[in-house]
């Protein structure tokens, strides 16, 4: 089954208010073309789950995030998201701060279809008292040990970028970290996956082992050829972080002329503009 798709074509199936899954981690191998869309379109209100980086900050800035629920919101070598640090400290939206291996065990309880999954990430840290909503449990063996009872994080749409996929929907990555990208998959009703470069099936082995094909066509419902898709992220080995963008845009927090210059040269383009604009930096 031939499941190619475009950009365009996923936005328009998403809702204002839903709950979307970002895959990738921190400033690497983020969806950021499908990100871009996000930021045309008229969604708003949206619950966003991540390990996050600048999906977080520019979907914060646009105004599209009614809750955000993540582990953290890095940059990787810019240790705080600064537009996200301005959101966050404005009370922009409503802050669910897990621990990562909380959010990794919500995510896992979503995929497996349960109520919740017993975890102790979190234990004894202020993320209890910041989600006073959560529970405990206690195990039923000798121990009696205390466990979070992490809830699921059910989502109703996952994005994630890959390097390589084929049309009907494997995904291959080729960095040194699948990232938590197939959980997202699982835990979500729709699943959409870009890609640097779909190829025919056989070719995975021609890009790398068998164990790099980490996303089966079971968990996908469409795919986007996207080129550059991941920028400003990195997506190695294809290629690094753009380190100089990325200071460019973080700049742009503290000076909002800026943010608009940057707004109308980056962003409030088309995606083939967006590349075309950055090539000709």
């Amino acid at each position: 089954m031939d499941k190619r798709t475009t950009e365009s074509e996923v936005i328009a199936e998403l809702k204002s208010g839903m709950t979307i899954g970002i895959g990738g981690w921190g400033s690497r191998r983020k969806p950021m073309s499908l990100v871009r869309a996000i930021l045309r379109s008229d969604l708003k209100d949206l619950t966003v789950v991540t390990y996050g980086g600048p999906d977080v900050g520019l979907l914060c800035k646009y105004g599209k995030v009614k809750k955000l629920i993540y582990g953290f919101v890095s940059l990787d070598s810019i240790p705080l998201e600064p537009h996200f640090r301005q959101a966050r400290q404005a009370g922009a939206f409503q802050a669910g701060e897990l621990d990562e291996g909380m959010l990794q065990w919500g995510l896992r309880a979503a995929a497996h279809r349960l109520p919740f999954l017993p975890v102790r990430a979190g234990l004894g840290s202020d993320v209890v008292s910041v989600n006073p909503d959560f529970k405990t449990v206690r195990s039923p063996y000798d121990d009696g040990e205390e466990l979070i009872a992490m809830p699921a994080l059910e989502l109703d749409v996952a994005l994630i970028h890959m390097n390589r996929a084929d049309a009907s929907g494997n995904g291959q990555f080729l960095g040194p970290d699948p990232y938590f990208d197939d959980l997202f998959c699982h835990a979500a009703k729709r699943r959409f996956m870009s890609c640097e470069k779909i190829v025919e099936t056989q070719d995975f082995q021609k890009e790398g082992s068998v164990h790099t094909v980490s996303i089966n066509r079971l968990m996908v419902d469409g795919v986007i050829e996207a080129p550059g898709g991941a920028h400003f992220t990195e997506c190695l080995p294809d290629y690094p972080r753009d380190e100089a963008f990325q200071k460019e845009y973080a700049a742009t927090a503290k000076d909002p002329d800026a943010w608009e210059a940057f707004k109308a040269r980056y962003l409030d383009v088309s995606e083939a503009e967006y590349q075309e604009a950055v090539k000709s930096r």
